[in-house]
């Protein structure tokens, strides 16, 4: 609500500050635990992100981007939908193997279209469940 108000009352609000504004109040809403971290994802324009953190104790349970060294040498660059696929199925898989199955999925600021839809399709397809 407070974001909408501003943006109708504020017409010169400078995007970073309006992007800070959309993710806090998303953030508001999720919460990540123990029994299930959040996924948080940051969308550069070349790569693309993605951490299971615990809010908890506010520490990284695992992390994995583009950059990585197999999902780099397998495409062209990292600002596909493929790559991003590709790195949520090898989150999936990292994940599993520290016994992490349930997530709560944090876009961020950014919409659930494009590259963070096949970051999250991958996620699923590798296994995890939110």
């Amino acid at each position: 609500r407070t974001l909408l108000k501003l943006k109708n009352k504020n017409k010169k609000l400078k995007p970073n500050k309006y992007k800070k504004l959309k993710r806090d109040s998303l953030r508001g809403s999720v919460k990540g635990t123990l029994e299930r971290p959040r996924l948080s994802v940051y969308r550069s324009n070349e790569n693309i992100y993605a951490q299971i953190i615990d809010d908890t104790t506010s520490t990284t349970l695992v992390s994995c981007s583009t950059l990585d060294r197999d999902i780099k040498l397998d495409t062209t660059n990292g600002r596909t939908c493929e790559a991003s696929r590709r790195m949520g199925e090898k989150l999936a898989a990292l994940s599993l193997k520290k016994n992490i199955t349930k997530i709560v999925f944090d876009r961020g600021p950014y919409i659930y279209h494009g590259r963070i839809k096949a970051l999250a399709d991958g996620a699923r397809a590798g296994g995890l469940q939110f």
